[in-house]
Formats: structure tokens, sequence, C-alpha cells
């Protein structure tokens, strides 16, 4: 089932991840929270990636949880609930969180509506391309609930916390045009798996070492002190510096020609 509901595809360093639930506008069912999760963890464990893009097949993004297919299965709540010891999070947080753990770029392309859980896994990326007409929601207040897939880390690191407050309790409906103005959302496109691949592409053409600490400098840094920040910076740095891959990047630079960077 997972197999099905998750479709990864390569082309050279840049993988995309399809959620394949169009009839049922990707809604998450267990199997989809299994297909995502191990989608993330095989690309995380491959050197050879270098971008990793996120969309969804059909209608929409993702229109968040199946509820129908959660009632028909008995055991799927504690299932959801299961912290592995490799993770700070359970699965039904780890379907959005295994994008931060990806230690390359991970962009969303975000098309339709993106509710819920849906909107909650394109925040896990790095970035988010999506079209003007795209519709957004921390719905969960519909259904008397609070997000609570990664979004006290995810939704609360790109908007103020009064934004996040008002789309918490309002469950309201933003556009796509909206969402980049609150900072949800990275740029408007008109088509964002296109723009997504492309921006991929270029980032995939990059030193994939400096591109892996570029990741995690911006990541751990905002949780640290300066000091610690400051010292994150230096070891990054001293680990790029004389580096094979940093020789090839000035090298090219200089020769004015394409660089060759290893894995």
């Amino acid at each position: 089932m997972s197999e099905e509901r998750v479709i990864v595809t390569r082309d050279g360093s840049v993988a995309h991840v399809r959620m394949n639930r169009p009839d049922k506008r990707n809604g998450l069912d267990l199997g989809m929270f299994e297909g995502l999760v191990a989608a993330g963890e095989a690309l995380a464990a491959d050197r050879s990636v270098r971008a990793v893009v996120l969309s969804g097949e059909g209608k929409a993004f993702c229109a968040g949880l199946d509820f129908m297919a959660f009632m028909a299965a008995a055991d799927v709540g504690q299932r959801l609930l299961d912290r592995p010891a490799s993770s700070p999070a359970n699965l039904a947080q780890r379907v959005a969180w295994v994008w931060q753990e990806v230690p390359v770029p991970v962009i969303a392309a975000i098309h339709g509506q993106a509710f819920g859980g849906g909107l909650q896994i394109a925040l896990g990326a790095d970035l988010r391309y999506v079209r003007a007409d795209a519709q957004l929601s921390v719905m969960e207040i519909r259904w008397g609930l609070v997000p609570d897939m990664g979004a006290s880390k995810t939704l609360c690191a790109l908007v103020r916390p009064d934004v996040a407050k008002e789309l918490t309790f309002t469950g309201r409906v933003v556009s796509g045009e909206e969402a980049v103005a609150l900072g949800l959302c990275t740029r408007l496109a008109e088509d964002p798996v296109a723009e997504a691949l492309g921006v991929a592409a270029s980032i995939a053409d990059k030193s994939p070492h400096a591109i892996r600490a570029g990741k995690r400098l911006i990541s751990e840094a905002p949780a640290l002190d300066v000091r610690a920040a400051f010292l994150l910076e230096t070891e990054l740095q001293l680990g790029l510096l004389g580096s094979k891959n940093q020789m090839e990047a000035v090298q090219a630079n200089f020769q004015k020609r394409p660089p060759r960077f290893e894995d």
C-alpha cells in the first residue's frame, strides 16, 4: 500500500517524491504516512541525492487526513503515535519532519489544496513554491484539534506568532498569493512543479557538501545562542575549506567551466 501511495523518481541527482492518491486529493491514510516517511528515510541515506522535490498528483497537493480511512482502521491511532528512538517525532509528525531530517534541500510544489496535515507536510520542506490560486489552511480547529504534525517547529518558525495564532484559531483558507505575503510560502509559480524541478537542478549543480552544510546551519543556528551559532558557522566552514569539492568550485570559477563535484 505504501508503495502505491508514494512515487519516487530520479533525474540525475534530483529526486521527485509524488503523493499518489489523486482520486482522494492525496488524502493521508496510514499507507501515505508510511510511504512518505519511508521515502524520506531512503533519500536521507542516499549520498547521491542533492535535492528533492515534493508534490501531489492530480488536482491537489494534499487535502489533509482521510478521515474515512482512519475510522476504518482500528489500530491506526496508536501507530501514528509510535515514536522511534532515532527521531524526536512520532509517525504523524515525522511525515512532515522527515524532510528536515533529509540533509539536502527539499522543495514543496503546491497547487490546489494544502489543508491541515497537507499544509504541515509542505511546511516541513525548506522551500515552498505555490500557485497563486492554491488554497492553504491550518484546518485542525474545524475538527476541534490543534496542528500536531510538527507545526510547533515549522509554522512558528515561518510566520509571526500572531499570524500563527490567527491561522490556528480560525482555520481560515488563504490563497497562495496571501501565503507568500504571510511568509508561509517562498514564492509564487504558475507551474510549481516545473519551477521546483528547475531550482532543484540548479542546486544539484552546486557543491553538495556546501549545500548540506548550508541547510544544517540555517536549520540549527536559530535555536542556538550567539556563541554556539558562531561556533557552528566556524565548524561547518572549516570542514569545507580546502576540501576537494571546495577546491573544485574555485578552479571551475577561475577556469570558467562547469564544476565536477563528488558526492
